[in-house]
């Protein structure tokens, strides 16, 4: 059995200074500043987020950010001017949620293309 004293995850952007600006001022979690920079989350656990020069978008869902009301959030990401990603086939309202099929949630991207979510757990 491995003994661990903690962990945290990790995304590649392409820019580290637009990746703290955006999640600290559209988003509004806590990050440190740094060449690899670490974003807050609430609970405790972080997130590097380091710099990768030929980085990629993430194909999946990097970050699950737990709200109480799915219309809200998205609502409060419009005003700072995110849209809803939405995907063929998936049962989005007209909002860009998709609501009883498992946790109601949307998608969104940051500004290195990768996908997170907020949901209400």
């Amino acid at each position: 059995m491995l003994t661990t004293t903690g962990a945290f995850g990790g995304m590649s952007v392409r820019d580290v200074p637009e990746a703290v600006r955006f999640w600290r001022e559209v988003v509004g979690l806590r990050v440190e500043d740094g060449d690899i920079a670490r974003l807050l989350l609430p609970g405790g656990a972080h997130v590097i987020l380091y710099p990768k020069a030929d980085h990629e978008p993430a194909a999946f869902t990097v970050l699950n950010l737990v709200v109480p009301d799915v219309g809200v959030a998205i609502r409060e990401l419009a005003a700072a001017g995110l849209e809803p990603e939405r995907y063929p086939g998936m049962p989005q309202d007209e909002d860009g949620a998709m609501r009883g099929r498992g946790p109601d949630i949307a998608w969104f991207r940051d500004p290195s293309g990768n996908v997170f979510a907020v949901l209400v757990d």
